[in-house]
């Protein structure tokens, strides 16, 4: 016999209860033993930032999904050994060199964020590596209403971002002829550089790349 309207609709709505409930429970509790100096130095900072012990210990636990650390060091998820500079300094590093270098350091950095992506199985994932250059602090994801990543020009000098950020899309070598030297010297050249990265003013503090634009279903 098959069951009765009524018994159907009270299945239906253990399901949705049930479904409910394992959204609600999608969280864990851990519970952490530490001294009393650091719970001291977590309360202090947390009150200079304005937001919860909870909020602030959650945001240190998130950078586990990009970084390791351990007793003595900071490594990548594919164990390569890090260290914490100012990002100002590492920028004035950057300008100071000439483009071909500065093109060869954001090819760089692209292939640490591409390895990292892929050690968590989403090299492909644009929108991971994305999360990843925000929560190590390269620069704040910023995707606007018409798909185009927007990055902060404070990361670094142009032709340092356009090597970056073709890495991280393309997976491949950005074109080291695309010098401001190499491309006033021939037309062909430019035509090519303007075809393959075609720059896009979103904004006056930011770089946006027509190749670097998310899909629509991506947004």
């Amino acid at each position: 016999m098959s069951p009765s309207p009524i018994q159907k609709s009270a299945t239906s709505a253990k399901l949705r209860s049930d479904n409910g409930r394992k959204s609600r429970d999608s969280t864990v509790v851990i519970t952490v033993r530490i001294d009393e100096d650091l719970n001291n130095n977590i309360e202090e900072v947390r009150q200079k930032l304005g937001i919860s012990k909870a909020d602030f210990i959650r945001n240190y636990l998130e950078m586990s999904k990009s970084i390791i650390k351990q007793k003595g060091s900071i490594k990548s998820l594919n164990k390569r050994d890090l260290m914490i500079v100012k990002r100002s300094y590492l920028r004035k590093l950057i300008e100071s060199s000439v483009e071909g270098e500065q093109i060869y350091l954001g090819d760089k950095l692209g292939r640490f964020i591409n390895d990292t992506a892929r050690t968590n199985g989403k090299v492909d994932d644009i929108e991971h590596k994305l999360d990843l250059c925000d929560s190590l602090g390269f620069f704040l994801r910023d995707v606007d209403t018409e798909g185009y990543i927007n990055i902060l020009k404070k990361f670094g000098p142009k032709k340092f971002v356009e090597a970056f950020i073709w890495r991280l899309f393309k997976q491949d070598e950005f074109n080291s002829k695309y010098t401001e030297e190499e491309l006033k010297g021939s037309k062909s050249l430019t035509q090519q550089y303007e075809k393959e990265i075609q720059s896009v003013n979103r904004s006056s503090s930011h770089y946006s790349f027509e190749f670097a634009k998310l899909p629509e279903k991506e947004k």
